[in-house]
């Protein structure tokens, strides 16, 4: 396994290089598609306003505005939040991709991001969000206007939490709504609903993207039976404190019961460690988000979670290769 950490390390060294920057497209094609767009550029990073995007603890991200795509035929991955979360959560996931020649997508779920709940306790995310990146792949491989900038062969998908559960779900797992009503002892919002003995409607697979990479998925509706449908390779990454709606033990048992050999990682930390580190804006006003146990170092982790997904991808997307 020593090849690995030394392909990481060669990884890390180039993510660190001055050399190369994210350019950035603003996506705001209405509320089904509101989000960003990285991609390979070769100018000096700079702050992007992000204008009616804008988040409240944020109004920018790193990167080059609209600054002309760098190569061609490159592999595309596209990101879910977690529940109640934005776009621009794992930006500095999105932005090592892209400054290792990926091109990046990430929209808002509707009804569930950090300014819109209007779905958030209720079934139909667990349908929708699924629709929502089948939708964002349309738009980046038929209506994108550097769509011929992608190879429609390399899809790879990164989701956290309820993104990581809609990673499963579209890559072959069909979700036991049955599992999860015996599991809910709630009175409202979805609890009701499935004790009412409603059901949302199946969620949508999608057979292009060929690689996942899932951080601390929400797993109450997976099985090992309905997991085994999943052929497509994986990298899992789970806490060992989890939060969030997000147990430990349930993400434990999720890894032990993966299909074929995912490549596992645990972390000595809580659920939120998987997202960005945290501005002193967003620290100060969203603590919960931004505090480690003692002694982990968040920014330093995500230098090797980082590269970890460059390095898994670059495997699994290899031009003109197969899934391994």
């Amino acid at each position: 396994m020593l090849w690995k950490w030394w392909a990481y390390a060669v990884i890390l060294c180039c993510l660190g290089s001055p050399a190369r920057a994210a350019g950035i497209q603003l996506l705001e094609s209405g509320p089904g598609l509101a989000g960003a767009i990285w991609y390979p550029c070769a100018a000096a990073p700079q702050n992007v306003p992000l204008g009616s995007l804008a988040v409240d603890w944020t109004d920018s991200l790193q990167g080059v505005k609209d600054c002309p795509i760098v190569g061609t035929k490159l592999p595309l991955v596209v990101l879910s939040h977690g529940r109640g979360g934005w776009f621009g959560v794992h930006h500095d996931t999105a932005e090592a991709l892209a400054d290792a020649g990926f091109v990046v997508a990430a929209i808002n779920h509707p009804g569930d991001t950090f300014s819109d709940s209007s779905k958030r306790d209720t079934l139909s995310p667990w349908a929708s969000r699924p629709e929502d990146i089948v939708r964002l792949l349309d738009f980046m491989l038929n209506d994108w206007k550097d769509k011929a900038s992608i190879d429609p062969a390399r899809i790879g998908f990164f989701g956290f939490s309820f993104g990581g559960y809609t990673g499963l779900v579209l890559a072959g797992a069909k979700p036991d709504f049955g599992r999860v009503a015996r599991f809910c002892t709630d009175t409202t919002g979805t609890c009701a609903q499935l004790h009412n003995g409603e059901t949302p409607p199946d969620p949508p697979h999608d057979a292009r993207i060929r690689a996942a990479v899932i951080a601390d998925s929400a797993s109450i509706a997976f099985t090992k039976q309905n997991l085994a449908a999943i052929k497509i390779p994986l990298q899992f990454w789970r806490s060992e404190r989890g939060g969030g709606g997000v147990g430990p033990d349930g993400t434990a048992r999720v890894a032990d019961e993966l299909p074929g050999k995912p490549d596992i990682h645990t972390v000595p930390a809580g659920h939120f460690a998987f997202l960005s580190p945290c501005s002193p804006q967003l620290a100060a006003n969203l603590p919960r988000f931004c505090t480690d146990p003692p002694g982990f170092d968040r920014t330093a982790f995500h230098r090797e979670f980082d590269a970890s997904i460059v390095g898994f991808f670059r495997n699994h997307l290899a031009a003109g290769g197969e899934n391994r």
